[in-house]
């Protein structure tokens, strides 16, 4: 018999995608982890549930996709020394992370078979580490001396991405781009860093490197943490068709300003969120929300929009299986409401105001994952199991 979650009484239904941001219906149906069918309650087969969801008029969204982060081992962190930041951004409503690289990893290796090594480690340690969010690491920093058979190697192990290129010591445009196209050859997705140097051993990064090198993201255009001058955002978003990332430890008048280019130029299916930590910065377990709170109020965009940059974006970008409200996709879903005494009058006004909306429960694979959020503010309305 079927594992059968079934959510009622839903407010509003984000979808996570930009053509049909918020869906007509009020009801979810999930089979074995899986959204099975969508809709309104009568026209749905809402029966023998094995776990029903009374979503009290909450919204209801895809789980948040956090596009940059830089995890070691588990959900332990050398940066500011601390424990448990993967849970604490569940809370935020992250339900999927995506490696930029383990630039932390104490002793990082610095030679090939190292990179290499390392690389396989830490992607075999996360598929099978028993944390709830999900996380995809494995992420090489690359290195000089590296060749086409080691990424051949990585990709055969089960290797899917590159960390950003310029942390390590391959920091030239043709450099990059032979390793990029190996790396494409094989499978493996690829981001480069943008803007100034970030950690010992980073570098600059201008427009021309980004260029030169076509990788598949570029990494944290609004600068990691310093920014490129505006008009080299604007070549990026003009002269390549990279995933446009924008990251919370960046730069904020540049992130305004790379939204607003893709905007004009049509391409904001592009634009993707990450928060590039744990970093100097610190751990930030609200960092997407905070991002589509800023990016929404301070932009003036509809919040359901920018929602879509953090979910469906992300997840067609990155050819994951989460990110969308549809059938097929993996139930990795939060509620949100407006956050008790906010001047918006539901969670998409208070979020247009620049709010951070309070988090009443997460969903991961169809496994209730948490309750209220321990990290945001409290929720007008939390759903509950009944």
């Amino acid at each position: 018999m079927a594992d059968k979650l079934v959510i009622l009484n839903v407010g509003t239904m984000l979808s996570g995608a930009l053509e049909n941001p918020i869906l007509d219906a009020d009801t979810v149906v999930i089979e074995d982890g899986v959204i099975s069918a969508i809709g309104n309650q009568s026209a749905l087969d809402i029966e023998k549930a094995t776990t029903t969801v009374d979503a009290n008029g909450t919204t209801l969204s895809p789980g948040l996709i956090d596009s940059h982060v830089h995890p070691v081992a588990g959900d332990w962190t050398p940066r500011q020394s601390q424990l448990n930041w993967i849970d604490s951004s569940m809370h935020g409503g992250v339900t999927t992370m995506i490696s930029a690289g383990e630039a932390h990893f104490p002793g990082r290796p610095r030679d090939p078979k190292g990179v290499v090594a390392l690389a396989i480690a830490v992607q075999r340690s996360f598929e099978a580490y028993p944390g709830k969010v999900k996380m995809h690491a494995g992420a090489p920093i690359l290195e000089k001396g590296m060749v086409e058979n080691d990424f051949k190697y990585m990709a055969e192990a089960g290797v899917k991405l590159l960390g950003e290129i310029g942390l390590g010591g391959v920091k030239a445009g043709d450099e990059a781009k032979m390793m990029v196209d190996w790396a494409r050859k094989y499978g493996i997705q690829s981001t480069i860093h943008t803007g100034g140097p970030s950690i010992p051993g980073s570098g600059l990064i201008d427009k021309d490197v980004v260029l030169e090198a076509g990788a598949d993201i570029i990494g944290h255009i609004n600068g990691g943490h310093t920014a490129l001058p505006l008009d080299q955002i604007r070549c990026l978003c003009e002269d390549c068709s990279a995933g446009i990332e924008i990251v919370h430890n960046g730069n904020e008048k540049a992130a305004l300003f790379a939204m607003r280019t893709a905007f004009e130029l049509g391409e904001e299916t592009r634009v993707i969120l990450g928060t590039d930590g744990p970093a100097g910065s610190g751990v930030q377990p609200l960092g997407i929300i905070r991002m589509i709170a800023m990016m929404s109020s301070l932009g003036d965009v509809p919040p359901e929009t920018v929602f879509c940059f953090a979910t469906g974006n992300t997840a067609r970008i990155r050819e994951l299986d989460c990110g969308l409200i549809e059938e097929g996709r993996a139930a990795d879903l939060v509620f949100f409401d407006a956050p008790q005494h906010s001047a918006g009058k539901s969670m998409l006004e208070a979020v247009s105001l620049g709010d951070i909306p309070g988090v009443g429960m997460v969903i991961i694979d169809g496994i209730i994952a948490s309750g209220r959020s321990r990290n945001t503010p409290p929720a007008n309305n939390i759903p509950e199991v009944i």
